[in-house]
Formats: structure tokens, C-alpha cells, sequence
């Protein structure tokens, strides 16, 4: 049973729960790409506040790339998960490769979305860092741990559904958590969408061009 549409109407639904945020100059919100463009584009166009994205690579256990065994920021700011790398006996050797990978889509995707325009100052700023969805959080804890070197004012973590343990997790590491559905069992981020197709670099870009001529701008 999905409980949003898609991205867009999870971006909406997530907007008014973020409503005291709403025409705020020191609110930055920074999408995850690429699924959490979509949904980051509609929270910032109904709260009218700026919103760029923060890159971030799952590091995929080599053989099930789907599992994370840790994220690495454009920051390189490398967060593992030690259970998975323990679970798996994934040597360090290994984890340097994956990472020297992911590092290079990274810097590719930082041109293809950002060009010659400068990254959003975060000091100071109260940062909502906005997903699709937290299956593992290894993404996101990279982007927060990242974000925390810059001296924000606060950090929210803003999600329309998450793994129940997940975005428990996440209350101990930012200033407030937001998973409007926690679904047991979790399954994953896909199941709780009706349509769940891949966003590509063109919708990214689109997006955050349109952004960038919000009001607030």
C-alpha cells in the first residue's frame, strides 16, 4: 500500500510538517541526489526558502551494491557502518577502492549539477537536509557529519518515510528528526511509493534550476 504518489507528492506532504520554517532567510534546504531532489524542490517552493543539493555516495558492499557499507561527502568526510563492514569482513584495502570510485561520480556529479556556482554558505544556517527516504541512513549520516564541520546553526533531517530504528538513530545525531511514516516492516524506500522511478542528472539539473529562481532568491 503506497502512501505517497511519488516524489513530488511526498515533497508536499513533507512541506507541512516543515511548516515553521516557512519564509525563513536563514533556512538552507539541501537535497540528497538524486531522489531527494524532487521531493526537496517541493518542500522549498512551499516554504519559500533556498534550497541547493549535497552530494553524497553510498559505498556499496562489492557484489551487493545495494547494501551500504558507508558513505563518503564531496567534503570527503567518509562515514562507515561498522556492523555491515564487520558482518561482511570487508577489508580496509577494499573499502579504499570503493570509495576512490564513488569519489569520482561524486566529482562529476558536483559539474554536472553545480557548474562554476559557488556551494550555499552553511554557517550560521539552520541546514534541513531533505531524502526520499532512510533505508540503512548511511547516506544522510555522511551528509550530516559533513554539514556539522561548517558550523550550522541547527540540523534537521527531514524524510517522508524511514526504517523505524533508522530515524531513531538519527534523534542522538542532528537537532530534529522528521519521518512522517516509519512503516514496520520496512521492506524499503520504493515500497512506499506508488511510482518510484529513477530521478536522472536532466531532472536535477531542471530542478535546481527552477530553485534558484524561487521567491526567496
Amino acid at each position: 500500500m503506497a502512501l505517497f504518489e511519488d516524489r513530488v507528492d511526498a515533497g508536499k506532504k513533507l512541506a507541512k510538517e516543515l511548516s515553521k520554517y516557512a519564509n525563513r532567510s536563514d533556512v538552507l534546504i539541501l537535497a540528497l541526489p538524486r531522489g531527494g531532489v524532487p521531493v526537496a524542490f517541493e518542500v522549498a517552493k512551499e516554504l519559500n526558502v533556498k534550497m541547493d543539493v549535497f552530494i553524497v555516495r553510498k559505498l556499496g558492499v562489492p557484489g551487493n551494491e545495494e547494501l551500504a557499507m558507508g558513505a563518503i561527502s564531496s567534503d570527503n568526510v567518509l562515514v562507515l557502518n561498522e556492523d555491515i563492514v564487520k558482518s561482511f569482513q570487508i577489508p580496509e584495502r577494499v573499502i579504499n577502492m570503493v570509495a576512490e570510485n564513488e569519489l569520482k561520480e561524486l566529482k562529476r556529479r558536483e559539474r554536472t549539477y553545480r557548474g562554476d556556482r559557488p556551494k550555499p554558505e552553511i554557517s550560521g544556517s539552520t541546514v534541513i537536509l531533505v531524502d526520499d527516504g532512510l533505508a540503512t541512513g548511511a547516506t544522510m549520516r555522511a551528509a550530516a557529519s559533513a554539514i556539522k564541520t561548517k558550523n550550522p546553526a541547527k540540523i534537521v533531517v527531514a524524510v517522508p518515510t524511514g526504517a523505524p530504528d533508522t530515524c531513531e538513530i538519527f534523534k542522538k545525531e542532528v537537532d530534529e528528526v522528521i519521518c512522517m511514516a516509519t512503516p514496520e516492516p520496512f521492506y524499503g524506500v520504493g515500497a512506499w511509493y506508488g511510482n518510484f522511478s529513477q530521478t536522472t542528472d536532466e531532472d536535477v539539473c531542471e530542478l535546481l534550476d527552477k530553485a534558484r529562481a524561487l521567491p526567496a532568491r
